[in-house]
């Protein structure tokens, strides 16, 4: 996962310190919860206390914990997990949420569901949706549409390098030669994982230029064609 910028403009607004403090994981019957209680402690850990939430100092720490890279794709599994909204932050609530849908409150059971999250985030039904908000999970700043090509070979080697190894290595050869795009949109990124999952590779038998490829990828298959002749 991208490195989150560490500026103060980038961090989400704060939740209230006395209500991070007091407020817990609740049961159905509305009592504070022993589970809950574990939850919030273990967010407390790694919290910043003048923000209100984990920023990337304390997801740094979380990572050591866990025995994981802070670039590891399961960081950014948990993050999904979470419906964390800002790269590099944890509020309260997303923490909270992550950890009750894992039924974890500890570091060592949240070591273990790992293995289990990526299973269900690799679930055809679940991938998708986890392939879309790595894209907009790099979106850190406000209005942003788009993503660097520099952070986009990053992202489509971390989240599709182990599925489609080949495509994602020449797709990101290509955008690292072409001078044509300086950055992705949404549309071009949700694309090349439709072109990974239908076009045959590297022939390139199947892929018609009449279809409604995004342009990027039509000259991405000139490109390889151009190679192979």
């Amino acid at each position: 996962m991208p490195r989150a910028s560490k500026r103060k403009s980038d961090s989400p607004k704060s939740t209230s310190t006395k209500s991070s403090r007091t407020e817990s994981v609740n049961s159905a019957s509305g009592k504070t919860t022993k589970f809950g209680i574990s939850v919030d402690n273990l967010f407390q850990k790694y919290a910043n206390k003048l923000l209100g939430m984990i920023d990337p100092e304390g997801i740094e720490a979380l990572c050591s914990d866990l025995g994981v890279d802070h670039t590891n794709v399961r960081i950014l599994m948990l993050a999904w997990k979470m419906k964390a909204e800002k790269q590099g932050y944890f509020t309260q609530d997303e923490w909270r949420k992550g950890l009750k849908d894992l039924q974890v409150d500890t570091i060592g059971k949240l070591k273990k569901a790992l293995p289990k999250l990526e299973a269900e985030v690799m679930m055809p039904e679940n991938f998708e949706d986890f392939y879309s908000y790595a894209f907009r999970y790099c979106l850190t700043e406000d209005k942003q549409k788009c993503v660097d090509i520099e952070s986009i070979c990053l992202l489509i080697d971390l989240v599709l390098g182990l599925q489609f190894r080949a495509q994602v290595d020449s797709f990101s050869e290509f955008l690292k030669n072409q001078t044509d795009y300086k950055v992705i949109n949404m549309d071009q990124w949700t694309n090349f994982l439709r072109f990974c999952q239908e076009i045959s590779f590297p022939d390139l038998e199947n892929y018609d230029t009449d279809q409604a490829w995004p342009v990027i990828l039509d000259n991405f298959v000139e490109w390889m064609k151009e190679k192979q002749s």
